[in-house]
C-alpha cells in the first residue's frame, strides 16, 4: 500500500487505516466469531492499513481488549490509537455520556494500555469535548499523559475550528477525526460538527496545522459500498435509528448516491467502496481515511482506494451527489 508522513512525526505509515469499532460496537454482528475478528484486524496490517483505531467507548472496552489479544504481537507494525472522554452508559442499546474530567483522563489511559497490552498509544484522541468540562482542563491532562510517556500524540474527534485552536494553544493537535463521506461533508464547513456547532473548515486547518485530518465512515456506515440494499437492521444496531437508513431514504439513494458510485467504479474496474473512500483523499496528502469492516473481502476491496486515482470527470460527477435524509 501507499504509505504517507504522519507529519506530526515523521511517522510513515499506510495511507489508509482500519477503523476496529465495528468488531464489537453499534452494527449488528450476527455469525462474527473472534476467530474471524483476529483474522480481519491481522489483514489489515498485512494489506498496510497499519494505523488501527480503536476507543474505551466500544464495546465498553471490549474493542481496545480485541485490538490488544490480536495485534500486540505484531505492535512494532502497528500505528495504534485510542480515545477517551466517552464512555458507554449502555451496551445494548447502545448509549453514550461524556466524561472529559482530568481525573478520568488519568484513570481512563491506564485501563487502554492495560486492555491493549502496550506502554504506549500513538495516538490519543479526545473522542468528544465534555460540555461540563472545559476544553482547557481536559486537554491539559492529556498533555501530561504525553509527558509521562504514555501517549506519543493527541488528537481530537468531531470538533470546530475554533475548539482546535483552543486545544491547539496548549498541546500541538495532531490529528482531527471527524465523520466525512460523499454524503457527510460537514468538515468541510458545510456543516455543524456533531454537537451542533459550526464546523467551519476542519479539512484545511489541518493542513494548514500540520495536522492529519481522519475520515471515520468514509463509506456512510456501510451505505456506500452498495452492499445493503434490502438490509434491515436490528434494534441494537445504530442504524435502525438513522433517517439515511429508513427504507424510503435507502431506495432514494440507489439513484442519487450508489448510481454515480457504481459509474465511476465501472470506469475504473473497482468497486463503489474504493471510489467512496478515495475520494474523501482528494482534499490532501494529510487526509488518512479509516474504513472499518467485518468482512475479508471487503477489506481487500477498501484497501484498493489507497492507490486509485479519480479524474476531474469522476470528481465533477462525484461532488454533485446529494444524499437524501439527515445525518442524525
Amino acid at each position: 500500500m501507499r504509505q504517507i508522513e504522519f507529519t506530526p512525526s515523521g511517522d510513515r505509515v499506510g495511507a489508509m487505516g482500519f477503523g476496529a469499532m465495528g468488531l464489537s460496537w453499534v452494527y449488528d454482528r450476527h455469525g462474527l466469531t473472534e476467530r474471524r475478528k483476529h483474522e480481519v484486524l491481522g489483514l489489515a496490517v498485512d494489506l498496510g492499513m497499519n494505523v488501527v483505531d480503536t476507543a474505551v467507548l466500544y464495546g465498553g472496552g471490549a474493542n481496545e481488549e480485541l485490538v490488544g489479544a490480536a495485534l500486540a504481537p505484531r505492535r512494532d507494525e502497528v500505528f495504534l490509537c485510542s480515545k477517551t472522554g466517552l464512555r458507554a452508559a449502555s451496551l445494548e442499546p447502545p448509549r453514550t455520556e461524556r466524561c472529559g474530567h482530568p481525573d478520568e483522563v488519568r484513570r481512563s489511559i491506564e485501563d487502554s494500555l492495560r486492555r491493549l497490552r502496550t506502554d504506549a498509544v500513538d495516538l490519543y484522541y479526545l473522542h468528544r469535548v465534555d460540555p461540563d468540562v472545559p476544553l482547557e482542563d481536559t486537554w491539559g491532562a492529556m498533555g501530561e499523559l504525553v509527558t509521562a510517556g504514555k501517549v506519543r500524540h493527541l488528537g481530537l474527534s468531531e470538533v470546530s475550528t475554533e475548539q482546535a485552536e483552543r486545544a491547539h494553544a496548549i498541546h500541538p493537535v495532531a490529528a482531527v477525526q471527524s465523520e466525512y463521506s460523499l454524503w457527510t461533508r460537514n468538515p468541510e464547513g458545510s456543516g455543524p460538527t456533531a454537537d451542533g456547532d459550526p464546523s467551519g473548515d476542519v479539512i484545511g486547518w489541518c493542513a494548514e496545522h500540520g495536522a492529519v485530518f481522519v475520515p471515520f465512515s468514509p463509506l456512510g456506515r456501510g451505505y456506500l459500498s452498495g452492499a445493503l440494499a434490502g438490509r434491515e437492521f436490528s434494534g441494537s444496531d445504530f442504524r435502525s435509528r438513522n433517517p439515511r437508513f429508513t427504507p424510503e431514504a435507502m431506495a432514494a439513494n440507489e439513484d442519487a448516491v450508489l448510481a454515480p458510485l457504481r459509474e465511476v467504479a465501472g470506469r475504473h474496474g473497482t468497486s463503489p467502496a474504493a471510489v467512496a473512500i478515495a475520494w474523501t483523499t482528494v482534499r490532501g496528502e494529510h487526509v488518512l481515511p479509516i474504513p472499518g469492516t467485518t468482512d475479508p473481502g471487503h477489506l481487500r476491496e477498501d484497501a484498493a482506494a489507497a492507490d486509485l486515482r479519480l479524474t476531474a470527470e469522476d470528481l465533477t460527477l462525484l461532488d454533485g451527489v446529494a444524499a437524501v435524509g439527515d445525518r442524525y
